[in-house]
């Protein structure tokens, strides 16, 4: 009964994210990323619950939920001081332990567990709805490569955006030291040029000691 009473909170909570972007006004270009999320959990928990999977689907959501626990918390102490990223290089190495993690629990259930199941044919009554198309290889084989195709573009696009974070790093980290380089540059006291000859009593006077002025001619 716990177990059932979880799942249908979290199709609730996904399900009423759906009216929640209007309500929200979200923008218009947000719209297709935040709906792909919500139905990509909804298809993989409705999933989970009507093949009876619920302790794998609750093992990949306590991973999900956590990699999505440091991402906002990282998020939150990046809006408090935008310098601070430390938790987000935490996030990073957390989000790939647990895809790893996610597909290894999918390999191991759906290609070796769930072909071992003593009880193989549709008994509604047990809660065998579905479970009976993993004995066919074929099938198995078809979800296996669908969740490899699927961690493989989830991982891309991790890399794509820890690529791109990169490099506005290191274009902020030279720009900064260019900058500092002009400042420096501005703040040094340009040399005076001076008279040639020595300063004596607020005069000018040339090395002989005469003046540097030159003499008028008399007219004879």
């Amino acid at each position: 009964l716990q177990v059932k009473f979880f799942y249908l909170c979290q199709l609730a909570y996904w399900l009423h994210a759906l009216p929640e972007l209007y309500f929200q006004k979200v923008r218009k270009e947000e719209i297709p990323r935040q709906l792909r999320c919500i139905a990509l959990y909804l298809v993989h928990i409705a999933g989970a619950y009507l093949l009876n999977l619920t302790r794998l689907g609750l093992i990949l959501l306590l991973l999900q939920y956590l990699a999505e626990f440091f991402f906002h918390m990282a998020r939150l102490v990046c809006f408090a001081d935008e310098n601070n990223e430390k938790l987000f290089n935490v996030w990073a190495v957390v989000f790939v332990v647990t895809r790893l993690f996610t597909l290894t629990l999918y390999i191991l259930v759906i290609g070796f567990g769930l072909p071992r199941v003593e009880n193989q044919v549709l008994n509604p009554e047990r809660g065998n709805f579905f479970s009976f198309l993993f004995n066919n290889i074929l099938f198995r084989m078809s979800v296996l490569l669908l969740v490899c195709l699927f961690q493989a573009s989830v991982m891309w696009r991790f890399i794509h955006l820890q690529l791109r974070r990169w490099r506005e790093y290191r274009h902020e980290q030279s720009s900064q030291k260019r900058a500092a380089a002009a400042a420096t540059t501005k703040q040094q006291p340009k040399p005076l040029k001076r008279d040639s000859g020595y300063h004596e009593n607020g005069v000018v006077k040339a090395e002989n000691g005469t003046s540097p002025r030159t003499k008028k001619l008399k007219s004879p």
